[in-house]
């Protein structure tokens, strides 16, 4: 039996911030490709639905991708990186405002999954991920 502080397989451990890729994957999967088009290759996320909330939805989706961002920042990530995965969230919450062209982006722009792969790609400084 493990302890109940103990780490799992595969976590990602910094004092006092226990955190797993699988979390954060589980995530970006929600917002932007958890569901697919029947009959197509098209998938699309939570990020896609909220987003045609008028007003409200792409800042929903915004604070909710900008959670990945947090989660990266606890890791360690660089300020390149995170500067870089702020701008991810950032053309998809501008672009994503915009009517028809932001609905058709979200199919398209994955930007919780970019965010991710730049997280897992350049890691933390001390670190990969």
């Amino acid at each position: 039996m493990r302890r109940r502080d103990a780490p799992l397989e595969g976590e990602i451990l910094r004092p006092g911030v226990p955190a797993t890729i699988a979390d954060l994957e589980f995530l970006a999967s929600i917002l932007d490709d958890r569901f697919a088009i029947p009959g197509t290759n098209i998938r699309f996320g939570m990020d896609a639905i909220i987003g045609l909330i008028p007003g409200v939805g792409d800042a929903i989706t915004a604070t909710l991708g900008s959670y990945l961002i947090y989660r990266a920042h606890q890791l360690g990530a660089s300020k390149l990186t995170l500067l870089r995965m702020a701008g991810n969230t950032a053309v998809d919450t501008v672009v994503g405002s915009v009517p028809l062209l932001g609905d058709l982006l979200d199919l398209k722009f994955k930007a919780n999954r970019r965010n991710l792969e730049l997280l897992r790609r350049h890691g933390t400084p001390n670190r990969r991920v």
